[in-house]
């Protein structure tokens, strides 16, 4: 069995990202006082006694709004409320017992999993306030457990509630075997309609508003092919459109999604080509030294003849002419066509970004390199290249020895990679090189 799963929920602004945040241990979730701000499902993970459990965060549930957006908030709400094995009921003590926090209790009863009900906002030390006991109208056969999600006091007791709530067969075991991969790419691209199709549930909330997706949200999917772990991210906008503070963190959600990610998909709209946005989005994968897949969406609504694939590829190694490396896949999220072909394109670029040479075949390639071109030459100094050795992975990382660092030309470091790309392949994944001349320690 997987790690038991604990879902935040409640109506919205009571405080359930500041919780979330403050059980996980960092400030993953967006937090504004600002109702609707989560919008989607966030997960993280929290460790108490010994067990590790997921932590759900949900979007605040309004039940009788009719709103579009929040109506699709109380529906992913109510899929994580399906998928958790315990929930924790937050409600304000500060706006006391709602008629909404009533009808959101009578969901959760008809759920049958068990329930914590934590009253938020209870900053008082030593006393607890006659307001509190109003939440035992709840009616849930746990008493409400009074917190302070900002000071993170009471964090600990609804810990220990959810462990004597939790079954006791949950298999503690690791995954260390699972992918991590991040979707990036502009508003609107598909991205999470790619996910959706993927899994096979509308996991993210799919609409064409731009800037849908606010957080990073992390789905976890296995198949035949692997184990792997979906980072749907918020589109990223160009800096001069990025107005709004819960924009920004949004833009800074999806470049901390790259951090943690595997391999990267980068979401291109067929309809729009390769804009100057993508060409910066590309780039923060790049400079992260992701595997990256670039991935060409809505390809069934592209007139097509028998020239259309190739010019369409030329466009995009064109505009991404430092990404040559990275594969190309044309998909339609909405169809499902070649979607499942991506599956085993993640598998290779991220064994391609895990390659490692031994020091004696990287010789023997440089030296085969310098022999058909000679290495630069300044002033009558000619560069010697000593030796070349493979210092890390994620990305293949090389160190060149030589004899000065400024006579290594950056296009003979580039017909280097690709000498290097031609024997050994490293297809989706950037490649480093670092020089460095003998006796001087400092890189370049």
């Amino acid at each position: 069995m997987a790690k038991p799963i604990i879902a935040i929920v409640g109506r919205p602004n009571v405080g359930k990202s500041t919780l979330f945040n403050k059980l996980i241990g960092e400030r993953r979730a967006i937090i504004e006082d600002e109702p609707g701000v989560t919008r989607d499902r966030i997960y993280g993970e929290t460790e108490w006694c010994g067990r590790k459990m997921i932590v759900i965060d949900t979007g605040g549930i309004e039940p009788k709004s009719d709103d579009i957006i929040l109506a699709k908030m109380r529906d992913q709400a109510q899929i994580a409320i399906d998928t958790a094995d315990v929930i924790l009921f937050m409600c304000d003590i500060q706006s006391g017992l709602m008629p909404d926090d009533r009808d959101i209790a009578m969901m959760l009863k008809r759920s049958g999993k068990p329930v914590i009900p934590c009253v938020n906002k209870v900053d008082s030390v030593g006393r607890t306030p006659m307001e509190f006991y109003e939440f035992y109208e709840l009616g849930f056969e746990e008493d409400p457990i009074p917190v302070s999600s900002v000071h993170g006091t009471g964090t600990g007791d609804i810990l220990d509630a959810v462990l004597a709530a939790l079954p006791e067969s949950f298999d503690a075991e690791e995954d260390d075997d699972v992918i991590n991969v991040a979707v990036i790419g502009k508003p609107n691209a598909g991205k999470s309609s790619l996910v959706n199709r993927i899994l096979g549930t509308e996991r993210m909330i799919v609409s064409n508003i731009p800037g849908t997706t606010r957080d990073a949200i992390d789905s976890r999917f296995d198949n035949e092919t692997g184990k792997y772990n979906f980072i749907d991210t918020a589109g990223i906008r160009r800096q001069s459109k990025v107005e709004d503070r819960v924009e920004k963190f949004s833009v800074l959600r999806a470049k901390m999604a790259v951090e943690r990610a595997d391999v990267c998909l980068l979401v291109i709209d067929a309809n729009e080509g390769v804009t100057e946005q993508d060409e910066k989005i590309a780039g923060i994968a790049h400079e992260a030294g992701k595997a990256t897949i670039i991935v060409v969406n809505k390809w069934d609504l592209i007139e097509k003849d028998n020239k259309t694939t190739g010019d369409f590829t030329k466009q995009v190694y064109n505009s991404l002419a430092y990404m040559t490396y990275a594969p190309l896949l044309f998909i339609s999220a909405k169809t499902g066509q070649r979607v499942p072909k991506l599956f085993d394109l993640i598998n290779e670029v991220w064994q391609n970004a895990n390659l490692r040479v031994a020091t004696g075949m990287l010789n023997d390639v440089l030296a085969d390199a310098i022999s058909r071109v000679q290495p630069p030459s300044d002033k009558g100094r000619r560069l010697k290249i000593y030796y070349m050795t493979e210092t890390s992975v994620t990305p293949p990382t090389f160190v060149l020895f030589c004899n000065s660092v400024e006579l290594f030309h950056f296009s003979y470091q580039r017909y280097i990679e690709n000498c290097l790309r031609q024997t050994f392949g490293f297809h989706g994944t950037p490649i480093r090189l670092i020089v460095r001349q003998r006796g001087d320690e400092n890189e370049k």
